[in-house]
């Protein structure tokens, strides 16, 4: 694949060998015939000469379900989609599959089960993994089975099944599970291990052991028996089918487990909402009593998810590749973030220069060929995506003329693909239910991969054409076929028989896989997260447009909830998730056994840092929430490159810009003359992109508008408001800051925000600031004095790493520093009658006010005494760390963090009075 190529998909490179010499055979399929789809259609069956899903050697492939299941859609692209799709030959049962924190393997005997705890960091240092290795398998006795197929599945959970004939299982494995919850017949339940086991509880039915230095408790039914010989431990099931096993955080934890050991999980489910500026998520297990009456049961929370819940988690923890995951002991918990609004495009700005921008968009609009040859499903996307976002570019500097030729592009080649019969179209494969576009490309036929990466674009400048022309978008005309790619790739209906709920998306991951086999050892994995998110911003701009706020509340949901995994796991922005042994801070792939500085084709550091970049659209904002960590990216880049970008340049201009738009536009002063464009990017787009946020400043991520559709920049400490009213009458759109904005029907509006801006309303004079309660500080001396609670520390030392603070702020602060002057406070702390909670304080100074904080200073811990009322807590105590350095505050932030350090048990810190008092060093 040659490196000038954006991406190709997750394809393996054995795959491209046997395409390339022949060894993959189309099967002739039946005459198609043609399914009506509004004014598009589709067919029923491949077209001549082309393939479906293979196995690795070419022969046709079907999913591998039992009886109960064999009707329903089959969810390709999960973690577990090994299980129904039997990519090589040889092996019947499944690849490694990645629940975390357990690992799972399925063979002829049963389901191996591992924790991996130490991570491996191979391929001359580009990747690490937590690989899957065996600490014991889960059987009868005497199962031998010739396969293993998918019996149930839900929507992190499945229920994998053999059957010999003679003796049948099934196990319920699950994302954050600690449990496997066994059902068999025909046999004792046998657990083998890996090597001999340590028995630490021996309590007849529950039995403790610990293989491989990781501690398991297993769970027979009352009134049974574990017997341990060597390997080998069986018990009776006295006439009950079932059985389970834990893996446990300690030895400790054993009575905890053991509470829902007959808890078994029978079913797994997200809801999600998106109201006034929030998305809020909740993700329930149900269960089902095999004994007793509990109904509860234990989730391990990944790091994207318990950064943003405030339910009580337990002190248990357990190691995986994306982190420490922390355990909750409930059937549910709720996670609730900031919406990443999506924006048709940058609002206009006084630094962009009208004929130059007319200059590069009639480059693009008058090209001999707009769509560079482009045949397949992946590229005809790409250039989709292109002149998608140049549409209201051009309108927005007044050229209906250019806007209007763009969109008659657009509309003439998504007809084509709408319509069944031509040289591209789309069919549905009745085996697989899925739909796939021909000519394909990158295995999105023979391997199911990427439909989610290839439709994002049609979705995408299907919306851009609905924004001008809904009679284009109805149901009765083209509409019906743009819902029909989003049924394929991310169906909100978990009833539709047509498709499964959300094939590529993993719900409790938090981000999409590529791979439609799973046919991995590393377990599946995905490149371009970046496009996955171009899924999302379509999907909340065509239901935008089109007036279908469950579709664009669903994007709303998969965008906010992936940003924060790809903040974490791809680019591991609080630097807590890669272990230090791998040495880089971005990773060009997530795999489920961990991660990968490369891409599928090619080594260039310059495209495993653009592969999460691309496209580049007004659905790329939520980047810019960890400016430090875009910076520390582009800082990599050029020192794995030898310097700055020259392929991409584009594409990391425009990332730069997301952080420091003055650097990203200085970049394109000096080399924008003598480049190439990505093949998905225009000089138009770019210049565009570049000028606008370096005249308004980045994007401000902590303030969101109560409509998906909006956003804010920030530049000097003034805030813009922007955001698209699609309706067809005018609102008033409400920022978290308290501002509003008046936007006409059809409409972008842009201003500095009329009502509010600004969460504190007193001045912030001065340089001593007390705390108030609702996360101000203020120069202001009048007012109540109150109190705000800390909360726990749920039992785990939180030294130094704020967890579920207690933040106050003060905005738009201007001060030079004062020589000699150092930061100070003084608090009154109350830890009641609880001993050792620990209050700690981090003080923190972004300069600018564009979100990203440019010095901290944590200061260690105040002993708190067991006796009821306040104690004075300040600087005195000596400072634990400090990173970066101050400067200057020009429209700055200033923060405060609070929060209990250690133990169990809320604390309080008092508010509004002299006692409350936080002092910075400027004049």
């Amino acid at each position: 694949m040659q490196a000038s190529f954006s991406r190709p998909a997750a394809v393996t490179v054995l795959a491209i060998a046997l395409a390339a010499v022949g060894l993959v055979p189309a099967a002739t399929p039946a005459a198609a015939a043609t399914v009506p789809a509004g004014s598009g259609s589709y067919s029923d069956a491949r077209p001549a000469g082309t393939s479906g899903p293979t196995t690795n050697t070419g022969a046709p492939v079907t999913p591998k379900l039992t009886a109960a299941a064999r009707d329903k859609p089959v969810p390709t692209n999960d973690w577990w989609t090994s299980l129904a799709y039997q990519r090589y030959g040889d092996n019947p049962y499944s690849t490694p599959m990645y629940g975390h924190p357990l690992t799972y393997q399925a063979t002829s005997g049963g389901l191996e089960v591992g924790y991996p705890t130490t991570p491996a960091v191979v391929g001359d240092g580009r990747q690490y993994e937590y690989a899957h290795k065996a600490d014991l398998t889960v059987g009868l006795n005497g199962l031998n089975s010739p396969d293993t197929k998918a019996d149930a599945w839900s929507d992190w959970t499945v229920t994998p099944y053999w059957s010999d004939g003679a003796r049948t299982l099934r196990t319920t494995i699950g994302h954050g599970m600690p449990f496997v919850y066994a059902k068999g017949s025909g046999g004792d339940a046998r657990i083998t291990t890996a090597g001999t086991p340590t028995v630490f509880a021996d309590n007849g039915n529950v039995l403790g052991i610990t293989v491989a230095g990781h501690h398991y408790a297993l769970f027979a039914p009352t009134g049974s028996d574990w017997t341990v010989s060597g390997s080998a431990i069986t018990a009776g099931l006295g006439g009950k089918d079932y059985f389970s096993l834990a893996v446990l955080p300690s030895t400790d934890a054993l009575a905890t487990y053991r509470k829902y050991a007959f808890s078994f999980v029978t079913g797994s489910q997200v809801s999600w909402e998106s109201t006034g500026g929030t998305v809020k998520a909740t993700y329930s297990l149900t269960t089902e009593a095999k004994e007793g009456t509990e109904r509860g049961t234990l989730q391990a929370l990944y790091r994207h998810q318990w950064l943003h819940t405030s339910d009580a988690l337990t002190p248990y923890t357990y190691v995986s590749p994306r982190g420490t995951m922390k355990v909750r002991e409930s059937a549910s918990f709720t996670t609730s973030q900031k919406n990443s609004g999506v924006l048709p495009a940058l609002p206009a700005s006084s630094g962009v220069d009208k004929a130059r921008l007319t200059g590069y968009l009639n480059e693009v609009a008058n090209a001999s060929d707009p769509f560079s040859g482009a045949t397949d499903t992946y590229w005809t996307g790409k250039a989709l995506g292109r002149l998608a976002q140049l549409v209201p570019v051009a309108d927005q500097i007044g050229q209906p003329g250019i806007r209007d030729k763009l969109l008659g592009l657009m509309k003439g080649r998504l007809q084509e693909w709408f319509t069944a019969g031509g040289a591209s179209e789309f069919s549905y494969d009745k085996n697989w239910k899925t739909l796939t576009g021909y000519p394909a490309s990158y295995g999105s036929d023979t391997e199911l991969n990427d439909h989610h990466f290839h439709y994002s674009y049609y979705v995408y400048a299907a919306a851009i054409v609905a924004q001008y022309d809904q009679a284009w978008a109805a149901d009765s005309a083209w509409g019906t076929m743009v819902k029909t790619l989003v049924r394929d790739a991310a169906n909100p209906s978990r009833t539709d028989s047509a498709y499964p709920f959300l094939r590529g998306f993993d719900v409790y991951a938090g981000h999409s896989w590529a791979s439609g086999h799973q046919g991995f050892a590393a377990g599946n994995n995905q490149e371009s997260s970046s496009e996955s998110i171009n899924l999302s911003a379509g999907l909340v701009l065509w239901g935008a447009a089109t007036g279908d706020t469950a579709l664009r509340d669903l994007g709303s949901y998969l965008l906010t909830t992936e940003s924060e995994a790809i903040t974490q796991y791809w680019f591991d922005a609080g630097q807590q998730v890669f272990p230090s042994s791998f040495g880089h801070d971005t990773v060009g792939m997530v795999w489920g056994s961990g991660g990968a500085y490369s891409t599928w084709w090619t080594a260039n550091p310059e495209e495993i840092h653009g592969i999460n970049v691309l496209p580049v659209t007004g659905g790329s904002l939520h980047l810019a929430r960890e400016k430090a960590a875009i910076k520390r990216n582009i800082a990599e880049m050029e020192r794995e490159n030898g310097g700055p970008a020259v392929e991409w340049r584009d594409l990391l201009w425009e990332f730069e810009s997301l952080a420091d738009p003055a650097a990203a536009k200085a970049k394109w002063d000096a080399g924008n003359a003598g480049y190439s464009p990505e093949q998905g990017e225009s000089r138009a787009h770019t210049y565009h992109w570049i000028a606008t946020l370096d005249s308004l400043g980045a994007p401000d991520l902590t303030v969101s508008g109560n409509i998906p559709t909006s956003a804010v920049l920030v530049k000097n400490g003034v805030r813009t408001y922007t955001a698209h009213n699609h309706g067809s009458t005018a609102r008033t759109v409400t920022f978290s800051d308290g501002a509003t904005l008046s936007v006409p029907a059809r409409s972008t509006a842009t201003g500095t925000g009329t009502g509010g801006g600004d969460p504190d309303p007193d001045p912030s004079t001065g340089n001593t600031f007390r705390l108030k309660s609702g996360g101000v500080l203020t120069t202001a001396t009048d007012g109540a004095a109150g109190a705000d609670t800390l909360a726990s520390a749920d039992g785990v030392n939180r030294d130094g790493t704020p967890y579920k603070p207690t933040v106050y702020e003060a905005r738009n602060v201007d001060g030079a520093l004062a020589a000699g002057a150092s930061t100070t406070f003084r608090l009154r702390v109350d830890a009641g009658t609880t001993v050792g909670l620990a209050p700690q304080v981090r003080v923190s100074y972004d300069l600018t006010g564009d979100g990203s904080f440019d010095r901290a200073e944590t200061f260690r811990y105040f002993a708190t005494d067991p006796v009821t009322g306040w104690e004075e807590y300040t600087q005195a105590v000596g400072t634990k760390s400090v990173t970066g350095s101050l400067g200057t505050l020009r429209g700055g932030t200033v923060r405060l963090e609070i929060w209990n350090a250690l133990n169990s048990g809320t604390s309080k810190v008092q508010t509004g009075t002299d006692g409350a008092v936080l002092k910075i060093p400027y004049a």
